[in-house]
């Protein structure tokens, strides 16, 4: 037997499924062929256990709690770098030199104006929409002004959509949020840096004079940083499979803002918040007794932010964000209550043999939300912030999926479980 083979028998002779290995984690075999030479299919509801691509942008080690971007750790680019640097990293593989930054981060500063006419575009939504909703619309809106992006086929049109999305993305989202609350929308300032320039669109206002603290701005720029890829997670899964029907960036991307739209994805953060409020504002709600219901299987409650699809460990991102959610609200002058139950809440359950035992570590989500809160965002916009940062991640998976000899359009298997085929009654025999 090969080495660089797996044999599954089945009862009628053992089947050879080649096997794939990776520079580090866990090898899979290939079962491509498994239906045609078996007559069988795997079973693996969420796709936890399968391995649906090659990709060199991520690696995640859930147990030992670590996170790699093109084989940097996570830790070292949110301490050292720009947004802009890691989403250079993610779409082109390597960090940039100097030059190559400057060039980046001009090439970005001149593309975030809108066309005049999606001013039209947001006019049309009620005020009350959710800037969610906003942003994936206005995300396939832009492509309709740019004609070589609705099916970009050579790589100098792949890399201008990309750097027209990465621009124009906060603009979107600053005019969304200014929609909502009945405010003028803000014009972007070339001048400024990309997250100075977001925060300034998204705070200034006509009537007085906006100065943006440069504490903010750190802390987003870290916060960005840590949202920008998780490997194969629900909404980068979303764009590559509608990427994989040849579908356009932006209608990819759009699509997985759907997706991260969810409470169990990008709006989970969202949910830490209500979680911790509801805490805080029942009076007979104790660390003791949250702990309890979160425990109880009869009890709907869920501790939020707590525990990982992938990570058995402590999820890398929230270590990095619980140190520096107390110092930007020790820098900025807050004393949010939320925060002190956040870390007594985390307490309590890294001391609780239950949590302990079912790897139930905080999660980015945790903590993220409290800095957004503490950032002066409104919980609406706590996904929206999240999309942004995602969005390199999902333009690298895009690119790398079309770039992928062996990629095909996604078209899972099921178990059919229905009725098997019977005659068709007369509506009188009904």
């Amino acid at each position: 037997m090969s080495e660089n083979t797996v044999h599954l028998d089945l009862g009628s002779g053992p089947t050879g499924l080649d096997v794939y290995q990776s520079t580090v984690g866990q090898p899979g075999f290939d079962i491509r062929k498994l239906r045609a030479t078996t007559g069988y299919v795997t079973f693996d509801p969420g796709f936890g256990n399968t391995a649906s691509a090659h990709s060199s942008i991520t690696y995640i080690d859930g147990a030992a709690g670590v996170l790699l971007h093109r084989g940097y750790r996570i830790e070292d680019l949110a301490q050292q770098c720009s947004f802009l640097e890691i989403s250079y990293l993610l779409l082109y593989g390597s960090l940039p030199t100097a030059a190559e930054l400057a060039t980046w981060t001009d090439q970005i500063g001149s593309q975030t104006l809108l066309n005049e006419e999606m001013r039209s575009f947001f006019d049309a939504f009620p005020r009350r929409s959710h800037p969610m909703a906003v942003l994936a619309s206005a995300t396939n809106a832009i492509s309709t002004f740019y004609d070589v992006y609705r099916r970009p086929m050579r790589a100098d049109e792949i890399d201008a959509g990309a750097r027209t999305l990465i621009a124009k993305l906060p603009t979107v989202a600053s005019w969304a949020y200014k929609k909502s609350i009945g405010e003028p929308y803000v014009y972007p300032d070339a001048k400024l840096g990309y997250v100075e320039n977001f925060l300034h669109m998204m705070f200034a206002t006509p009537v007085e004079e906006t100065t943006i603290d440069p504490v903010v701005v750190k802390a987003l720029n870290v916060l960005l940083i840590l949202h920008a890829d998780h490997e194969m997670n629900c909404s980068t899964s979303t764009v590559r499979g509608v990427g994989s029907s040849r579908a356009n960036m932006f209608t990819s991307v759009a699509a997985g803002m759907g997706a991260l739209w969810g409470p169990l994805h990008g709006g989970a953060n969202q949910a830490v918040i209500e979680m911790l409020q509801a805490i805080h504002d029942d009076p007979d709600a104790t660390i003791e007794s949250t702990i309890a219901r979160a425990k109880d299987k009869n009890d709907e409650f869920r501790l939020m932010g707590f525990g990982h699809r992938v990570y058995s460990n402590y999820d890398p991102r929230a270590r990095v964000l619980a140190s520096f959610a107390e110092d930007v609200l020790a820098r900025m002058g807050q004393d949010d209550p939320l925060l002190e139950i956040a870390r007594e809440l985390e307490a309590a359950a890294l001391s609780d043999d239950y949590f302990v035992d079912h790897k139930l570590f905080p999660n980015v989500d945790y903590y993220s939300g409290i800095i957004f809160r503490a950032l002066g965002f409104p919980l609406r916009m706590f996904t929206v912030l999240f999309a942004i940062g995602r969005l390199p991640g999902w333009i690298a998976h895009w690119m790398e999926m079309n770039l992928d000899p062996e990629t095909r359009i996604m078209r899972p298997r099921q178990l059919y479980i229905g009725e098997p085929e019977r005659p068709f009654p007369a509506l009188d025999d009904r």
